[in-house]
């Protein structure tokens, strides 16, 4: 094993932690904006739809794209069910339920690591292999994380939405 692969190997659970770090300060009380969660509604569904249109050819990969967006948005309606949601006045507030939006990312980011160790070990073989686009972006391993991802965020933007717009402004509070 040669010493550029030994350190690498023992960098991936520093790099692992710090993702977690930075992926458990977003799940925090957080005022809720109109414009993030209509964007969210709007750009993560968008996404879906387009990688969708990108697996036409393939249907094994659409399948597992499409199995993925149904976990993920079912993931998403539960998480949004264990929220909690609290309005002061005129200001929104939520706490979204972490487990499930944590792993979900940690999972997106294990398989783009995944990608990077492919690509790092092909290279470094003594016959470089060529690693094809086609073969990471049609394998189930890649595309099932960022089915379940997305599905989940854009779930979630679009039950935040519904839920402000059933809130009343209330008195401002001084």
């Amino acid at each position: 094993m040669q010493l550029t692969t030994f350190a690498l190997l023992l960098l991936i659970p520093l790099l692992i932690w710090r993702i977690y770090s930075r992926v458990k300060r977003i799940f925090v009380r957080q005022e809720s904006l109109l414009w993030k969660h209509a964007l969210g509604a709007t750009l993560f569904p968008l996404l879906l739809l387009a990688s969708a249109v990108s697996l036409l050819p393939d249907v094994f990969a659409l399948s597992c794209l499409a199995a993925g967006a149904i976990g993920g948005a079912w993931l998403g309606v539960f998480a949004l069910k264990k929220t909690r949601l609290e309005n002061l006045g005129r200001r929104f507030f939520f706490k979204p339920y972490d487990r499930f939006g944590i792993v979900l990312c940690l999972l997106f980011a294990a398989r783009v690591l995944q990608i990077g160790m492919e690509i790092y070990i092909a290279r470094q073989s003594e016959v470089p292999q060529a690693i094809s686009q086609q073969a990471v972006l049609h394998d189930p391993l890649s595309v099932v994380p960022f089915g379940l991802l997305v599905a989940y965020l854009a779930a979630f933007s679009i039950g935040m939405l519904r839920w402000r717009r059933t809130q009343p402004a209330l008195p401002e509070v001084e």
